[in-house]
């Protein structure tokens, strides 16, 4: 099933959130900066999807981001990832890589920074093996 045909949870300038019956919740970013609290607003809407949904695995469609502001890591790190640490169980993401070489150093960056976090993280070139991992993990 295409991401684009399922229902839009929440949608700003900087992403788009939807639920997939498989029990996932797919984050895509768009394309062009962000405002850095549309960027709030839409993970902050995916952890209310996550929790209210009981879901613990996200695909994350990083292929048309530009990369992370210092505002945006630093934001993460204290409170988006600190959330996921509060809830209940391990979090999975499969990410699709970014097209823009600086947006995929400025992502693997986070990710180092945060390799303690309660998030596990699988980069993926293409859909097809990333939604075949997030299905694997039951």
């Amino acid at each position: 099933m295409e991401a684009s045909t399922l229902p839009i949870y929440f949608a700003n300038a900087a992403a788009t959130l939807r639920e997939h019956p498989d029990g996932y919740a797919i984050f895509e970013y768009a394309p062009g900066k962000r405002q850095f609290t549309e960027f709030q607003a839409v993970l902050t809407h995916l952890s209310n999807l996550l929790r209210t949904k009981s879901l613990y695995k996200i695909l994350g469609d990083q292929r048309l981001m530009v990369p992370f502001t210092d505002e945006e890591r630093a934001w993460v790190t204290a409170y988006w990832l600190d959330l996921t640490r509060l809830r209940p169980g391990a979090l999975y993401a499969a990410v699709l890589l970014a097209n823009d070489v600086f947006a995929r150093l400025s992502a693997t960056q986070l990710r180092y920074d945060n390799k303690e976090a309660a998030l596990t993280y699988r980069l993926f070139e293409n859909r097809t093996e990333a939604v075949a991992w997030l299905r694997q993990l039951g």
